[in-house]
């Protein structure tokens, strides 16, 4: 009897040392990944949600109100240009969507489309051109004036801007599309040059707006690529 019930106990003690060493399910919980409350109601975490390129770079942009004057909210794309990654990304994201083409040259309206404009023909091993406010380039010029809300205003860009080669293909940038009177005007000088322009890309694009004159020129002559669109 003695010798049953070591035999038994020592079973046991042999089946719970047994239990110890069987390996969790790789996809097990751990006690981290359980919240217990006060009714003993188990709620699983769950995954968090990777933002996209889009929501990072919206949220990497800082709203200014009253600049540069009251009523008037700015977008600051300086804190976007702050950071190398989004940056990066953003402009790896252009340059392989136009891998495909043969951009010759990247034109960037003044002044923020020069940041982007120059790091994108950079990427995309080709040229760049500015266009420029009036009276700011040296040389022979071409000239377009358009509509401010205002008055008028003009930009230029120089003749020998793409070496003097017609049907180059071009892709025009600038941070963002509003009215689009600017973007208009830039498109214009384009085609006096006799280029083509496969695509405008921007960061923000207002959608209040789409119905104006200029927005609607614009989109007969080219595609505008936002990465946000604000109502």
């Amino acid at each position: 009897m003695y010798f049953r019930l070591s035999f038994s106990k020592g079973l046991s003690m042999n089946k719970q040392e047994k239990h110890k060493e069987i390996e969790k399910p790789i996809n097990a919980f751990s006690l981290e990944d359980l919240i217990i409350d006060e009714h003993n109601n188990v709620e699983v975490k769950m995954a968090k949600h990777k933002p996209t390129l889009r929501e990072e770079i919206e949220q990497s942009i800082t709203n200014i109100p009253d600049f540069p004057k009251k009523g008037i909210l700015f977008k600051d794309i300086t804190t976007f240009l702050q950071n190398g990654r989004l940056f990066y990304d953003y402009i790896e994201m252009l340059a392989h969507r136009y891998q495909t083409y043969k951009i010759e040259y990247v034109v960037g309206i003044e002044a923020r489309g020069f940041i982007l404009g120059s790091a994108l023909a950079f990427a995309l091993k080709a040229g760049f051109v500015p266009i420029r406010k009036k009276g700011k380039l040296p040389g022979k010029v071409l000239s377009q004036s358009y509509t401010l809300e205002y008055g008028k205003d003009s930009i230029e860009i120089k003749e020998d801007a793409f070496a003097g080669i017609k049907g180059v293909n071009v892709v025009l940038i600038d941070d963002l599309i509003a009215t689009g009177g600017t973007a208009n005007a830039a498109l214009q000088l384009i085609k006096k040059l006799e280029a083509k322009c496969i695509e405008l890309p921007c960061l923000i694009n207002f959608l209040e707006f789409a119905e104006r004159k200029e927005r609607k020129e614009i989109d007969s002559q080219t595609h505008i690529f936002p990465l946000i669109d604000i109502e």
